[in-house]
């Protein structure tokens, strides 16, 4: 068994204005930080209408799939943008969530990492927001569910910023669990511990400005890790942002390259325990190219460990 790695080149397609943090440079450095390992490489396929609807309405795929312009480059929002290539960058993602679950599920691989763009986590059910089009972790979550009849998926999410999208795709979600640590205060403003889910199936982790390794190492420790284990998932999905880094422009927690080791670690060992070490993770933030790629490097040695 290995791991394996979807990822395709129509997501150096989705392309920003100059400047902007989320860049098509951050999947080149990831690619290449990864060159060295033995991999199953498997091309992200191109998720259809169906898939999108498993989280989202047609008239938002419908009004995203409008907006994208036939040259340049157009706003959503202030920091959500879309170029001729984004919309099937963003299918792309789908559909490499999809296909990781598929291919972990199915035992070709052991576990799963994707390495796409647009990230998903802020999309919500019919907004776009935060770099984000389509919710890639809810609708992998929600495929693991319907399609290969799980009784339950965990998804955690250990981007600096709360993944309120995912989180509002999971809220009526009995099945799920959605773990979810970020900066607080810090965009978007959603994250509070009292934010709970609909049935009890949200856990938020707000971490202070500044917050160190031993800061997050005991919220995981005395408050993920033993939700996991309670809940007992079949299948966990992690949403991998790697912007906790110190080095990363965008937000002030203070994580080290060997902070996103260790969590990686820790978590293939409760799906080891707990589903049979499935997993399958999908990149989410991170803005310093370097740091990027050396957390993204050191997150996918571990489920290459995990997997063997």
């Amino acid at each position: 068994m290995t791991t394996a790695l979807l990822t395709h080149a129509d997501c150096l397609g989705h392309v920003t204005p100059e400047g902007h943090p989320e860049q098509v440079a951050r999947l080149d450095h990831v690619l290449h930080a990864l060159e060295p390992f033995d991999l199953l490489r498997i091309g992200a396929p191109v998720a259809e209408d169906r898939d999108l609807t498993r989280a989202h309405p047609q008239s938002y795929i419908d009004r995203i799939a409008a907006a994208a312009p036939a040259e340049g480059e157009t706003a959503l929002d202030s920091d959500t943008w879309m170029s001729p290539g984004s919309m099937n960058a963003a299918r792309r993602g789908v559909g490499a969530a999809i296909r990781a679950v598929d291919a972990v599920l199915s035992g070709e691989a052991s576990n799963a990492f994707c390495a796409t763009r647009p990230p998903g986590h802020h999309a919500e059910r019919e907004t776009p927001m935060g770099f984000c089009l389509f919710g890639n972790a809810a609708i992998a979550a929600k495929h693991a569910l319907d399609h290969h009849g799980l009784e339950r998926v965990a998804v955690v999410d250990f981007d600096v910023h709360h993944g309120n999208g995912t989180q509002d795709l999971l809220w009526d979600e009995p099945r799920t669990l959605f773990i979810s640590s970020q900066q607080s205060p810090l965009w978007p403003g959603t994250g509070a511990a009292s934010e709970r889910g609909a049935h009890d199936n949200v856990l938020n982790l707000p971490l202070a400005p500044g917050s160190d390794s031993a800061s997050m190492r005991a919220a995981y420790i005395e408050q993920a890790f033993p939700r996991l284990h309670d809940f007992r998932p079949d299948l966990l999905i992690l949403s991998a942002g790697f912007d906790a880094h110190r080095e990363d422009p965008l937000a002030q927690l203070a994580w080290e390259t060997e902070d996103f080791r260790w969590l990686t670690r820790e978590l293939c060992r409760i799906a080891a325990d707990q589903c049979g070490g499935r997993v399958v993770s999908l990149l989410e933030g991170g803005y310093d190219l370097a740091a990027l790629a050396a957390a993204a490097r050191a997150h996918v040695y571990e489920l290459i460990e995990a997997g063997k």
